[in-house]
Order: structure tokens, then sequence, then C-alpha cells
């Protein structure tokens, strides 16, 4: 991962890209949260949770003004890498830690939307703890402009929430979540493989005009 990241951040359309494609996939976190919360019910975490996703993609967009490219002004699939496995990725997440935890809590509606919420949102807190701080390294030995300093920071204190919550939830909930882990790091391993490919390719072509 450390030498992909390497090539994206030392290409400045590869890396608006990279941005453009994290923030797609905190937007659609922020997305999936609301669209978990009970109207009535949500309480200050939840609220806290999507806020904060939802300016982390704001944030990553914007960083992508400072490689002073004027591209990826949205999320159309050319301006994203490995778009197909970008789009699916949370989605197919979410469909997989549904059909599990529907079978061993024999959950539905509203309470299954929220426990699906519980774990995959810890799944991907996971993978953000160690996705954002392998980014945030590159970037800093390349002297890059962009940082992600502060989101590591609010992704930390989300997986410590989310944890607090799963304990709630059921206290064998670490059994559970690992097996909702296992589903992550497949779908993570063939999104990030899917990427390395499309790198690959670029550096192809660009070796090829020269």
């Amino acid at each position: 991962m450390n030498q992909v990241l390497h090539k994206i951040v030392a290409n400045k359309e590869l890396h608006a890209k990279w941005l453009n494609t994290l923030s797609f996939m905190e937007n659609a976190g922020a997305r999936k949260i609301s669209a978990c919360e009970n109207p009535l019910t949500v309480d200050i975490i939840q609220l806290k949770h999507a806020a904060e996703e939802h300016r982390h993609a704001y944030y990553l967009k914007k960083q992508i003004l400072k490689l002073g490219v004027d591209i990826c002004e949205n999320y159309k699939s050319s301006h994203l890498l490995a778009p197909v496995y970008t789009f699916q990725y949370l989605q197919r997440l979410d469909v997989m830690c549904s059909r599990y935890l529907q079978q061993h809590f024999n959950l539905s509606g509203s309470k299954l939307k929220f426990a699906s919420y519980l774990f995959v949102t810890y799944a991907i807190e996971v993978r953000a703890d160690e996705l954002y701080p392998v980014y945030q390294q590159v970037l800093e030995e390349q002297n890059s402009k962009i940082m992600v300093k502060s989101i590591i920071i609010e992704e930390e204190g989300h997986l410590e929430e989310m944890i607090g919550m799963l304990q709630k939830f059921d206290e064998k909930w670490e059994k559970y979540a690992n097996e909702i882990e296992l589903m992550e790091k497949q779908l993570f391993n063939d999104w990030f493989s899917a990427i390395s490919k499309e790198v690959l390719q670029y550096e192809q072509i660009g070796n090829a005009l020269v």
C-alpha cells in the first residue's frame, strides 16, 4: 500500500483523484449514517458522526485545490480511482453486514438498520485508523502541502465511540465485529487492488508517451 500511495502522491492528477475518491467514500458514509437515523430518537453521537463525516468529505475535496489542478469538480466516474469498486464498497459491506446480523440477531426494520450502522461504522473506522496514518506518512515523506492529521484524530475518536456503543448493544460484540471486519477486509483488498492496477496502467501510458 505504501508504494502505491507514493506513486499516487507523486502525480498531481492521480493525487487529485485519490483525494476525490476518499471524499466520495466519506460522503457516502455520512449519507449512510443519516439514512439510519430515527427522526425522533437519534442521539448526539450519531449526529456528530454524520456531521464529521460530511466535514471530512468537504475537507478532502478542498485539499485538491492545493494541487493546482482543475479537475474532480464532482464524483463522476472519470474523477475517481477504481470507480466501480469505489461506488460498491460501502453498499456491499452494508448489505453483507445486514444479512449477517439478521441471521444472528433476528432483527428487522429500524433495529436492523441501527445494528448495521454500528458494525459497519466500526469496521470502517478500524480501516480509517490504518489507512489515513499510512497516507499521512507518505504525504510527509514527499513534503506535500496536504495533511490529514485532523481526520486521523477524529476517526480515532469515532472508533472509541463505536466501541462504547457496541458494548451496550451486545456483550459478545467483538465476536460479531470480527466477522464484519473480515468482510470489510476482502472488499478493501479488492478496492485497493483495482486502484493499484489503475495506477500501473497510468504509469505504462506515461512511459509509452515519453
